[in-house]
């Protein structure tokens, strides 16, 4: 039965991609030929608009048809006319919904860093570069240590994204991790969290750095499953048992605006610390329950 009810799933996910895929498709095509950056950016609220359709529809039947056993905890003055840095760890494709059902319409459209690979998955890797998502080449340490220059594109891409996100409100979703947990990768990873990978600064700091004076703080998600082994697929199929979603507010310190990431070693350590610090308290907190 719970097969069944995984390919319903699947099947309801497509139809409703199928189904938002044509104006988006549309207003994408108008977005490509229409000159200026103000008329795009009245395109752009028209895709923002078809988007949170898509998600609020999945969301929907999501709710009544798989009813996920969720309990969620979020803080209090949260608005769809400021900008919110999200940051959360990583267990399964499962998170992202779980994080979109507890702030679908409560903040602004979201803006996740994705693999540059992504933006070959039919419709949907349309729809991110449509939406202008950083796509992110995630180069290996022997690549970057050949070619230093190559760190130079992700930054870049995470500039673009930060210049155009003055011009609207927006919320930018990072899991830290820079993948899903597993305790496989924690130990080839030596990670000193028993229920997370080690954080990667580098995207966040930047987004802080360069758009810390807009944020109206930081959300913190911490996510708990009670099935060891989460998967998406388990999710569709009804399966997955209890979720927990927690997540509290922080404001941006003062310190974060005033330093460079990349360019003064000191502010790159004192991030580094703060991020460690937020990590190993998300880790007690997954170890106490």
């Amino acid at each position: 039965m719970s097969t069944l009810k995984g390919i319903v799933s699947v099947l309801l996910l497509i139809l409703s991609t199928l189904f938002w895929g044509v104006p988006l498709v549309l207003l994408t095509a108008l977005k490509l030929i229409t000159p200026g950056r103000p008329l795009r950016r009245l395109i752009l609220r028209g895709l923002n608009g078809v988007a949170l359709n898509w998600i609020g529809f999945n969301l929907w039947w999501m709710r009544h048809w798989l009813k996920p056993q969720v309990s969620m905890n979020l803080p209090e003055g949260l608005a769809r006319d400021q900008w919110w840095l999200v940051l959360s760890n990583h267990r399964s494709w499962t998170d992202i919904f779980m994080l979109l059902m507890g702030l679908h319409r409560r903040i602004p459209m979201p803006r996740f860093f994705l693999k540059q690979q992504l933006i070959w998955v039919p419709i949907v890797g349309l729809a991110w570069w449509a939406l202008e998502y950083p796509f992110m080449r995630r180069y290996s340490k022997q690549q970057l240590e050949r070619k230093p220059q190559l760190a130079r594109i992700d930054r870049e891409a995470t500039e673009r994204m930060c210049e155009r996100a003055r011009e609207m409100p927006i919320a930018i979703f990072n899991f830290v991790e820079g993948t899903r947990f597993t305790p496989a990768k924690r130990d080839l990873q030596n990670s000193p969290f028993r229920h997370l990978l080690r954080p990667k600064a580098g995207g966040i700091a930047q987004v802080l750095n360069l758009l810390g004076d807009r944020l109206s703080g930081i959300l913190d998600f911490t996510l708990r499953y009670q099935n060891p082994n989460p998967t998406f697929w388990g999710f569709l199929c009804g399966r997955e048992g209890p979720i927990q979603v927690e997540a509290r507010r922080l404001d941006v310190p003062a310190w974060m605006l005033e330093g460079s990431y990349y360019d003064d070693p000191h502010y790159k350590e004192r991030f580094h610390s703060w991020l460690n610090a937020l990590w190993q308290e998300k880790d007690e907190a997954l170890d106490s329950r």
